[in-house]
């Protein structure tokens, strides 16, 4: 199974992209959220990270082969969790990250299925049946996922004077930390009055630090006092 692919990015439909690896050009089918970022940057060397799975018919006597790209892991993580909801297949899942996954993540995490369903294909019953299922498991996407408009360094190669010029390191991400960790400082922020904004500020400032923490009181006292 394909995981990763690097190549050139030929063309830009409206549900995919197609890129061009050595002798033969491959479909990958991008959520809208993707196909904004990609766009412009055709003829371009382009990396995405893919997920693969078999599309059938009705009468179950045909599969066609589709590949799924992202632009990022957290992105493809973000789309594997969103797939464990009940209801909710790859191609449903594919057409309702319209958004980034930020702010889908953070819909979720206030708990805010009106405005989940507002994704397409994503009806009143579906929203709450994803925030029911995802509320406690989406905190490392929060912190983590980055903006539409700020394509990660592993996305695009761009090239300058005919050299290709290599992209900045990423930050450290909050995976590095112990997940359940975050989530559930996130979660004791929010519990003691402060917004999902808030919270997610004071635990960004804390894992921007490098100062390490096991359990939530041991972050939570951290906040604090760098608070103060």
């Amino acid at each position: 199974m394909m995981t990763k692919m690097t190549g050139l990015l030929v063309r830009v439909l409206d549900d995919e992209a197609r890129v061009e690896v050595g002798p033969f050009e491959y479909q990958v089918l991008v959520p809208e959220a993707v196909r904004r970022v990609i766009q412009m940057r055709t003829g371009t060397e382009i990396t995405f990270h893919v997920t693969e799975y078999l599309e059938g018919n009705s009468g179950g006597n045909r599969f066609v082969p589709r590949r799924i790209g992202f632009l990022t892991e957290t992105e493809l993580d973000f789309f594997d969790l969103f797939c464990t909801v009940e209801k909710i297949g790859a191609k449903k899942a594919l057409k309702a990250m319209a958004r980034p996954v930020k702010e889908i993540a953070d819909a979720i995490a206030r708990q805010d299925a009106r405005w989940l369903s507002t994704l397409p294909g994503i009806g009143a019953t579906t929203a709450e049946q994803i925030v029911t299922t995802l509320k406690r498991k989406i905190t490392p996407f929060v912190m983590a996922a980055a903006p539409a408009d700020a394509p990660p360094p592993d996305a695009v190669v761009e090239k300058a004077g005919g050299r290709r010029k290599p992209a900045a390191a990423p930050a450290p991400a909050a995976a590095a930390f112990d997940g359940q960790a975050v989530d559930d400082t996130y979660q004791a922020l929010m519990g003691v009055g402060y917004t999902p904004v808030e919270a997610r500020a004071r635990l960004d400032d804390l894992l921007k630090s490098g100062q390490r923490f096991t359990t939530v009181q041991e972050a939570l006292a951290l906040i604090f006092a760098n608070k103060g």
